[in-house]
């Protein structure tokens, strides 16, 4: 990047974050690393989704037990690995090994007669993906960077999600149909893939960060991190808040699950390809309205309205739209019950719940 352009881009960075010189490609380099990863994940996610139709209700319900079950051993392993293994090594290996097993899926898909197994690993394999791709990144920033910098930076990283969130989807939002579904895991895997020397290079700079003086230190004492891979969840269990979250979440998702199901039976008759971007322009708008709402919005109504009303308010819309739902059973009707519960719950009530 030559010198010239450097001074530019930091001139156009002042407006809206305060990134001081020694800091600009760090940055610039983490808000690309957690772009390609959300677009990469929201090129698959639809993908996913619509093969769901293919399939009873009473597969999917078994899809999805064993997506948790297998979500539970790969928290597990990650744990027992990140207590042993460098976190240095480990962050691109994660996303080395995920790449991979995507590459591998595209070609059981056109090697195999029936795919039908191969199509179920998938929807299992996206879920699990899905635990991974960004919690890994928010511990590789939180390694890299200092708290104070923290402070001032992780907004405008934070913004390469949201940026990737909506560049993703509209790649089989608007393109599915030419590409055709599978070529999309070639796409995502291929995104994952930019993201090993990204992660590798920003690791590099851990040390070199100017305003961290004690960064050295730390990363020799935390190294290897340590730790019991379950003392979270001992902590889960012992705090009456969490648990009262917990169950918060229990009865959205189990909400979401009646949805979801709705909407993947409606869409049996669609073929695959349309289904594919039905769900990613579904995710488009959601992600859309999530920043908007968040950016214009959700401060403003819980400075007016209080908490209380605030966390209320996507629910009575959820259960309004279900109301409709069940005298008009139409797609259109679940597709806005389904926007409205997704942008709802990103943009008002997961930010009201954590202030």
């Amino acid at each position: 990047m030559s010198e010239t352009n450097t001074t530019l881009i930091q001139r156009a960075l002042k407006f809206t974050s305060d990134i001081k010189p020694h800091e600009l490609r760090v940055t610039l380099s983490s808000f690309l690393l957690v772009f390609t990863l959300m677009a990469a994940y929201y090129i698959l996610r639809p993908v996913r989704d619509a093969m769901a139709s293919d399939w009873t209700d009473a597969e999917v319900s078994w899809l999805w037990t064993f997506t948790f079950f297998f979500s539970a051993i790969a928290v597990s392993l990650y744990g027992g690995l990140i207590t042993r293994v460098r976190f240095q090594r480990l962050v691109p290996s994660v996303y080395a090994f995920f790449a991979l097993s995507f590459v591998l899926f595209y070609i059981g898909t056109q090697t195999l007669e029936d795919v039908t197994l191969v199509d179920k690993s998938f929807y299992v394999w996206v879920s699990v993906f899905s635990l991974f791709h960004i919690s890994v990144f928010w511990s590789l920033m939180a390694d890299i960077f200092s708290r104070p910098q923290a402070t001032r930076l992780f907004g405008f990283i934070g913004a390469g999600a949201s940026v990737g969130a909506i560049v993703g989807p509209s790649i089989p939002a608007f393109l599915g149909s030419n590409i055709g579904t599978y070529n999309l895991l070639l796409i995502a895997s291929f995104l994952l893939v930019l993201t090993i020397p990204l992660s590798s290079w920003l690791q590099t700079q851990q040390l070199l960060q100017q305003d961290n003086d004690s960064a050295k230190k730390n990363s020799e004492q935390a190294a290897f991190i340590g730790g019991n891979p379950f003392s979270g969840f001992s902590e889960f269990m012992k705090s009456p808040y969490l648990l009262a979250i917990g169950l918060f979440i229990l009865l959205y998702t189990s909400i979401s699950s009646f949805v979801y199901f709705e909407l993947k039976n409606l869409l049996a008759d669609y073929d695959r390809e349309a289904r594919a971007q039905i769900w990613a322009s579904m995710d488009l708008v959601v992600n859309t309205l999530t920043i908007l709402i968040a950016a214009f919005a959700t401060g403003r109504i819980a400075k007016r309205f209080g908490l209380s009303i605030t966390l209320a308010s996507v629910p009575v819309l959820i259960g309004a739209g279900l109301v409709l739902l069940a005298f008009a059973p139409l797609v259109g009707v679940v597709i806005a019950v389904q926007i409205i519960r997704r942008a709802g719950n990103y943009a008002v009530t997961r930010p009201a719940r954590e202030m």
